[in-house]
């Protein structure tokens, strides 16, 4: 059997055991876990907070239960043949490959049928194990899955899927000025949770001038400040920033965002994944300051391989690992959510297989 642990309804996490799967499918791959984070869409979801995707025509809730190589072989993102025993990252979301955004190479929160481990794909259909925070993850066919790097530790390799989403600031880069981020650009992050703290390093790496880290958590500001040399700063006084990133996921943090950007400047939204309540916005802003929004509902698999070769090219010189807490069993989920949502006393928290 198999231990998993199990979101049964809002606020209900509870561990249960599955049948270990004896057979995949053609082209699947079942993982043995080994490092899975919490992160805020897991929070989220945890709370109840399902709609995902507000807006869109992909728009929708998640369905309970929740558990936050098959014959003919299945293949890493590099198109190389995967083997037992091979140490990787999955995406965790799957897209169709067949519908119109896919035929189109949109990114995969457009896909008209997206499977999302964890999140879409309830526990109460077999093989049972679509989520993370289990001994095993069974992943379908086609499910983008990605080498890790023999120097890259488990408890950094697990931070990949959030780095990958920092893909916004090289979009941010591609914008034309006055708008856009260039080296020696100041930066702001509003949300130094694992997020945020990702954000903030790459913009480091992509030569930001000056980081600024916006939290009310002390712990959270003192890890992006060891990771990222960000500066902690009041949201009510920094002002003129070149490039705002808004890793809050919660109302209020966008206003702040528009008061504290330069005009002409940029602001990247990454923490709105979820329907957490409408904010006043006056477009005649947009205009009259000629600011540029952009936002970025995940990350891409387009960029996994060079975000894990990012991240091993500096694990010496960044010390990554202190964004990771708390590290709790399986077996100690519901110990380990409850940890996560306490932000004065958590950073990153981890289960392990």
């Amino acid at each position: 059997m198999v231990q998993a642990a199990t979101l049964i309804a809002p606020y209900q996490l509870e561990v249960r055991e599955y049948p270990y799967p004896t057979e995949l499918e053609p082209g699947a791959v079942l993982l043995r876990m080994l490092a899975s984070g919490i992160c805020g869409t897991d929070k989220h979801t945890f709370r109840g907070e399902v709609e995902q995707y507000p807006g869109s025509e992909t728009q929708r809730g998640a369905t309970y239960p929740l558990i936050q190589v098959g014959e003919s072989g299945a293949f890493a993102g590099d198109g190389t043949p995967l083997e037992p025993g091979d140490r990787v990252v999955p995406a965790p979301n799957r897209a169709c490959g067949h519908c119109g955004p896919c035929q189109r190479g949109f990114p995969y929160v457009l896909c008209d049928n997206l499977d999302s481990y964890g999140n879409a794909l309830a526990a109460d259909v077999a093989p049972y194990l679509w989520g993370g925070w289990s001994q095993y993850l069974y992943l379908k066919p086609r499910t983008g899955i990605f080498r890790v790097p023999d120097s890259l530790p488990d408890e950094v390799a697990v931070l990949t899927e959030i780095f990958a989403v920092t893909h916004s600031l090289e979009r941010a880069a591609q914008v034309p000025r006055p708008s856009g981020f260039r080296p020696g650009d100041s930066v702001a992050v509003i949300g130094v949770g694992a997020l945020g703290q990702a954000h903030a390093i790459k913009a480091q790496l992509m030569g930001a001038g000056r980081v600024f880290a916006i939290d009310p958590s002390q712990k959270r500001l003192d890890v992006a400040a060891r990771v990222a040399g960000a500066e902690a700063a009041d949201a009510d006084e920094l002002r003129n920033v070149d490039l705002v990133v808004n890793a809050t996921g919660f109302p209020g943090s966008f206003g702040k965002a528009i008061k504290m950007v330069r005009d002409g400047g940029t602001i990247i939204e990454v923490g709105a994944f979820v329907n957490m309540g409408e904010e006043t916005f006056n477009p005649a802003v947009l205009c009259g300051r000629h600011l540029t929004f952009l936002g970025i509902a995940g990350e891409d698999l387009l960029v996994y391989e060079r975000t894990l070769a990012l991240m091993a090219r500096h694990a010496d010189s960044i010390p990554f690992a202190e964004m990771v807490s708390h590290r709790f069993d399986v077996a100690d989920a519901p110990a380990a959510m409850e940890t996560a949502l306490d932000a004065e006393r958590s950073a990153k928290v981890l289960i392990t297989g």
